[in-house]
C-alpha cells in the first residue's frame, strides 16, 4: 500500500513545507500552515483538452524589437459596466476572478451576462447548483439563448473533457472553490486544490485563447477565499460588493492587465436580475422636501466617471467618558484627521462631541476629495445650521487647514452643472484646470477651511 504524502500549506499565500511552521517565511503571517493530502502524478499536465486547439503557437525566444504591437481584439458585451470594469470589453485568452460575498448576485449577474451573448458559444460551468436550479434563474431573468450550455461537474478532468467536446467561446465557472483535481487528494476549497484547478484553467485559457470567467468566495474578513497567489495568477479581480439592506451593487476593479485599476460598474438588483445604472448620482442624493443640518454633496471621481454623492454627519454631545466616532463607507482614521483640523485650525471642539458619518447608498469612497464636503457636513452639524441648497464641494483637506486641488476638475463641474447645481467650491489651486465661462454654474474658490466657514455659515 502506498504512503500517502502530505504537505503544509499556508493557507494566506499558498506557501509549501514539508513541516509545519508556526510563522510564514514567504507573507510573513503567525499560524496559516494547514496540513494537505497530496497526489503529485506523472502526467499532471495533460488535462483533457490537449487537442483542443491544434493552431497552437509555437514557442521560442523572440527579441522585444520584432513582437508586433497591436490592439487587443475585445469581446464588447451588452453589459456597459463590465465593459467599463474590464478596459473595454473581455480579452481572449484573459482569466478574470470575480469576487463577492454569498448571496450578493455573482451568479445571477454572470449568468445574464452569458444569456445576452447569443453570438458565442458560452459553457457555464456549476459545482453549487443544479440544472433545474440555474433554469429558474434563467426564466427569472427571461432571457433566452440556444449558444448556452450548462455543465454541473465539479471534476476537472471531466470537465475540460466536455469542454474539448464542445469548443466553447466563453466559459463561466461557478465557482472555483467547489472544483476537484484528480491530480491532488485533498478536498475541494483546500489551498492546494483551489491553486491546481486554477492553474489548469489559466493554461486552458491561455494555450486555447478562450476567456474564463472564475467566480468565488470570500472569507469573513472580505478576502478573496484562498491563496494570495490565486489573485496573481488571474489577468483581472473584479470585487462584487453591496450591502444587503441596499438594492445597489458595486463591481469594482482590483487588478487589470488589460486597463485602468479605478473603474467601478453600479447595478440595481431586481426580481428581473441586475439592472445597469446609467447615472448613479441621481441615485446617491437624497431627494428631501426640507432642508435639514449635517447634509452636503460631494463631487467625487472613479475612474473616469464623476458622480456626486450625499455626506451625512451628525454631532451630538457625548454622554460616555470617551466621545464615538462612527463611519460608514469613509476611513475612520481620516476621519479623526480632519477633527484634528477642525479642533486645531478652526477652534471647533469636537473632542467632546460624538461623531457620526455616512456615505448614502451604500458606497465606500476612498477619493480624498470629498474631505471639504465631509468638514462642511461636520460644521452643519455642530452649528445645526443646513447647508445652502444646490451647492457642492470638491476639495482635499490638508493638515494645515488648506483646501487641495484635485484632479479632474471640469468633470467634476460639469457632472455638477448637470444635475442642476447652480454652485460649486473648489480649491483656488485649481483654477489653471478649468476654464471659468466655459461652464453656467458659480464656482467658488476657497484656500483654506475657514474661508469656507465664512463664506457658508457666518452671513446666515
Amino acid at each position: 500500500m502506498a504512503k500517502t504524502k502530505t504537505a503544509f500549506f499556508c493557507s494566506n499565500c499558498g506557501y509549501e513545507s514539508a513541516k509545519w511552521l508556526g510563522k510564514c517565511p514567504s507573507c510573513n503571517t503567525w499560524n496559516t500552515f494547514i496540513e494537505e493530502v497530496i497526489s503529485k502524478d506523472a502526467d499532471k499536465k495533460d488535462s483533457g483538452w490537449k487537442d483542443y486547439n491544434t493552431n497552437k503557437r509555437e514557442t521560442k525566444i523572440v527579441n522585444l524589437q520584432e513582437v508586433s504591437s497591436r490592439q487587443e481584439d475585445r469581446i464588447v458585451t451588452n453589459d456597459t459596466e463590465l465593459n467599463r470594469v474590464l478596459g473595454g470589453g473581455i480579452v481572449p485568452g484573459s482569466i478574470i476572478l470575480v469576487a463577492g460575498e454569498p448571496g450578493i448576485g455573482k451568479s445571477t449577474l454572470f449568468l445574464q451576462v452569458g444569456l445576452q451573448l447569443p453570438n458565442l458559444v458560452t459553457l457555464y460551468i456549476s459545482g453549487e447548483e443544479s440544472e433545474q436550479q440555474i433554469k429558474m434563474r434563467a426564466n427569472r431573468l427571461k432571457a433566452a439563448n440556444e449558444n448556452f450550455y450548462l455543465l454541473t461537474e465539479t471534476y476537472t478532468q471531466t470537465i475540460f473533457q466536455e469542454i474539448k467536446k464542445l469548443k466553447p467561446d466563453l466559459v463561466i465557472v461557478d465557482s472555483i472553490q467547489t472544483l476537484q483535481s484528480n491530480f491532488i487528494e485533498s478536498s475541494p476549497g483546500s489551498v492546494s486544490q483551489i491553486r491546481e484547478c486554477s492553474a489548469e484553467f489559466q493554461r486552458f485559457a491561455k494555450e486555447t485563447n478562450t476567456p474564463v470567467f472564475l467566480i468565488g468566495h470570500i472569507t469573513k474578513d472580505g478576502s478573496i477565499a484562498g491563496p494570495k497567489i490565486l489573485e496573481h495568477m488571474v489577468d483581472t479581480v473584479l470585487q462584487f460588493e453591496g450591502d444587503r439592506h441596499y438594492a445597489y451593487r458595486i463591481l469594482r476593479t482590483l487588478k487589470n492587465r488589460f486597463g485602468s485599476t479605478s473603474e467601478l460598474g453600479i447595478y440595481e438588483m431586481t426580481g428581473e436580475g441586475m439592472r445597469i445604472v446609467t447615472n448613479p448620482s441621481e441615485i446617491l442624493i437624497t431627494q428631501k422636501e426640507e432642508q435639514l443640518s449635517g447634509s452636503a454633496i460631494a463631487a467625487t471621481m472613479e475612474g473616469l466617471r464623476p458622480m456626486l454623492i450625499e455626506v451625512q454627519a451628525l454631532v451630538t454631545q457625548s454622554v460616555y467618558g470617551t466621545p464615538q466616532r462612527t463611519v460608514s463607507g469613509f476611513d475612520l482614521r481620516r476621519l479623526q484627521l480632519l477633527l484634528a483640523v477642525l479642533e486645531k485650525r478652526g477652534g471647533f471642539h469636537f473632542g467632546i462631541k460624538d461623531v457620526f458619518v455616512n456615505l448614502a447608498g451604500g458606497l465606500k469612497i476612498e477619493d480624498p476629495s470629498i474631505d471639504l464636503a465631509v468638514i462642511c457636513a461636520l460644521l452643519s452639524s455642530f452649528e445645526d445650521v443646513p447647508l445652502p441648497q444646490h451647492i457642492c464641494f470638491a476639495g482635499e483637506v490638508g493638515l494645515n487647514g488648506e483646501i487641495r486641488a484635485v484632479n479632474r476638475i471640469e468633470q467634476r463641474i460639469g457632472e455638477a452643472e448637470k444635475l442642476g447645481f447652480e454652485k460649486i467650491v473648489v480649491s483656488k489651486y485649481n483654477k489653471k484646470g478649468y476654464n471659468n465661462h466655459s461652464f453656467n454654474i458659480e464656482i467658488i474658490s476657497v484656500s483654506q477651511v475657514q474661508e469656507v466657514y465664512e463664506r457658508l455659515f457666518q452671513v446666515v
